[in-house]
């Protein structure tokens, strides 16, 4: 049986990933990140010689393993499979994003809510924010998910805010680039007492983390942030996801305005 493989909270993961449950979904139930539940279900997968979610869900019923799956290649047979797995939820993430931007008539909180959701699901980071950028290294959180409170707090208590050069939103403010920071504790700003560093490290709790730039033409609107509160940098296959959540979210942010636009004219005429 397989709760005579896999350990109690292997089965835990197992069941809930076969129920439906996303990657972020039983990391937050299980107060784990999103990495560690991806690990545990590739030992998962190899403990009992799946190579699907169908599959396991049959093998959590009671069926046994396909006698054909080679013991001596289950491993790389259960990475295959999450692999692909991770390949199909980005073409749907992405599939519907674009969905819910072609319909959301100019509501930007709904869409922005969505992008980051599936943002923070796709790239494993536990909490996103999209500032907006108001010009002379000056920014105001506009949406966010998954932030913990202690930071939303300090975001709204600052409103409109100037960063200084050294910190991730001033280095994409500077040169428009993405910043991708290994670790926020490890860089020299953190030993400052610089105010958003400490309260993204502090009352955030982040520790890697990618700010994208968001550009409208050559003019910078905003940065597309997200953070893990573990040491885990983004790798480039992540980065460039989230930059194309980040071109995804200027495109929704201009059709919201040019709704409101042409409502406004509408209500003139």
């Amino acid at each position: 049986m397989p709760d005579d493989v896999l350990s109690t909270r292997e089965y835990e993961i197992a069941q809930a990933y076969a129920q439906g449950e996303t990657y972020q979904a039983i990391a937050a139930r299980l107060n784990i990140a999103p990495s560690t539940v991806r690990t545990h279900l590739a030992t998962i997968y190899r403990k009992l010689e799946v190579s699907s979610k169908i599959a396991l869900r049959a093998r959590l019923g009671g069926e046994q393993p396909d006698p054909g799956v080679q013991i001596d290649h289950a491993a790389v047979i259960s990475e295959l499979a999450l692999s692909l797995e991770d390949a199909l939820r980005r073409e749907q993430a992405l599939g519907e994003v674009l969905r819910i931007i072609s319909r959301s008539r100019g509501d930007s909180d709904m869409v922005m809510s969505a992008i980051l959701g599936f943002a923070l699901e796709l790239c494993e980071a536990e909490f996103g924010i999209l500032f907006d950028y108001r010009g002379d290294r000056q920014f105001a959180a506009g949406h966010s998910r998954g932030i913990p409170e202690p930071f939303q707090d300090w975001l709204d208590a600052q409103g409109c805010f100037q960063v200084s050069q050294s910190t991730g939103l001033g280095r994409v403010a500077a040169n428009h680039c993405m910043v991708n920071i290994y670790d926020v504790r490890a860089e020299e700003i953190f030993q400052s007492d610089d105010p958003l560093r400490y309260a993204t490290a502090i009352l955030g709790g982040a520790r890697s983390f990618v700010a994208i730039p968001m550009m409208s033409g050559d003019k910078l609107t905003g940065a597309f942030t997200i953070y893990r509160q573990s040491v885990r940098p983004f790798s480039e296959p992540a980065t460039a996801l989230a930059q194309i959540f980040a071109d995804q979210s200027v495109i929704a942010l201009e059709n919201a305005r040019l709704v409101s636009a042409l409502r406004v004219k509408a209500v003139s005429t």
